[in-house]
């Protein structure tokens, strides 16, 4: 059984205000942040205030703010601690799940 200690909610308000506080750190307006990015203004504003916004736009903003790598890092397979794993991971990954 799994615990998660945060919500998914938790998480998005977190990286809404994390992402506000790099704006602010480059002494940015969100018309810039918003032209530097491609993503509108009222998207931006409504992200920072409500936590919602597309992946799409979210990696936008990243990029615009030099920070596009840590996304890049995400979901990526475990590392290999044994011989197993190493076979396991040499197997073909199915095209579906299987529940």
């Amino acid at each position: 059984m799994r615990f998660d200690l945060k919500t998914t909610g938790e998480i998005a308000n977190t990286l809404a205000k994390r992402l506000k506080e790099l704006r602010l750190q480059k002494k940015w307006k969100r018309s810039t942040l918003a032209e530097r990015s491609g993503v509108s203004e009222s998207s931006l504003r409504r992200f920072e205030q409500t936590a919602r916004i597309s992946l799409e736009n979210f990696l936008k903003l990243m990029s615009a703010l030099g920070r596009l790598d840590e996304m890049d890092k995400l979901l990526q397979p475990p590392a290999v601690t044994s011989i197993d794993d190493l076979e396991v991971r040499k197997r073909k990954s199915p095209k579906r799940g299987s529940i």
